[in-house]
């Protein structure tokens, strides 16, 4: 097996407040390149939080100058991160929750959040998915959170010939148990890695379970965060297989 180190990002966002999340977003880089980890994936609207009621005035499109600075320190430090924001794609168009990888070769990527959860209609539109992503010898494939409760989301990515499934998300402690069985089950009958990244802490009126988890092809747990908290969830794979690791992330 060839060696891969991804994590989730497991990181408590500031309430509208892009600037403050940025600074957070570079320190968990900044952790995640000291460990090795080769893709980062932040929770669902990770740079300004889970925010509905904001998000048509936190909205941007995907290149703009104001996540420069990520994309820089994501290219800087050879770590492709995978960050939440809501996103136009054009300047008058619908408000979609985007998910944009900054490439570690400094390339921009776009995934739109397809499947909707109930009540995000008020401030979202549907969008379309997006490309997978190669790093290495492995394909990865994105989701955001409701996206995963559609199991032809998953069945698409694994006929894309993905072996990573990776999903920003919001989970509440009511829906962990039966969210986490279907990533889970993801893992076991797609053989894909699946690593899931949860907010750390409360977020637009939400109180989320924390728990980021990151699962082996065959559904055992390779690594998952003991509770909320700003945590990196590590899985790293080797010769002898995959292991596992949780490292705190301090606040500035």
């Amino acid at each position: 097996m060839t060696p891969l180190t991804i994590a989730a990002a497991q990181s408590i966002s500031v309430a509208g407040d892009l600037a403050a999340n940025i600074a957070g977003h570079q320190r968990f880089m900044q952790v995640a390149a000291e460990q090795g980890v080769q893709l980062l994936v932040f929770p669902e609207l990770s740079l300004t939080g889970y925010e509905r009621g904001l998000a048509a005035e936190l909205a941007i499109v995907p290149g703009a100058e104001v996540l420069q600075s990520l994309r820089d320190f994501a290219r800087e430090v050879g770590l492709t991160t995978v960050v939440g924001m809501p996103i136009r794609l054009s300047e008058d168009s619908p408000v979609l929750i985007g998910a944009l990888v900054l490439g570690a070769d400094g390339s921009l990527g776009i995934y739109s959040k397809q499947h909707l959860h109930a009540g995000e209609e008020v401030a979202f539109a549907p969008g379309t998915g997006g490309s997978t992503l190669t790093i290495g010898t492995d394909t990865v494939a994105l989701a955001v959170c409701a996206d995963f409760s559609h199991a032809s989301h998953a069945a698409a990515a694994a006929q894309q010939g993905a072996d990573v499934y990776a999903a920003g998300v919001l989970i509440t402690e009511n829906g962990y148990a039966p969210d986490t069985a279907i990533l889970q089950g993801y893992a076991r009958s797609h053989s894909m890695v699946v690593l899931m990244a949860n907010h750390g802490g409360a977020t637009g009126g939400w109180e989320s379970a924390g728990r980021s988890a990151i699962w082996a092809s065959d559904g055992s747990l390779i690594s998952v965060a003991p509770g909320t908290g700003n945590l990196m969830v590590i899985a790293r794979r080797n010769a002898d297989g995959w292991q596992g690791q949780v490292v705190a992330v301090s606040e500035a």
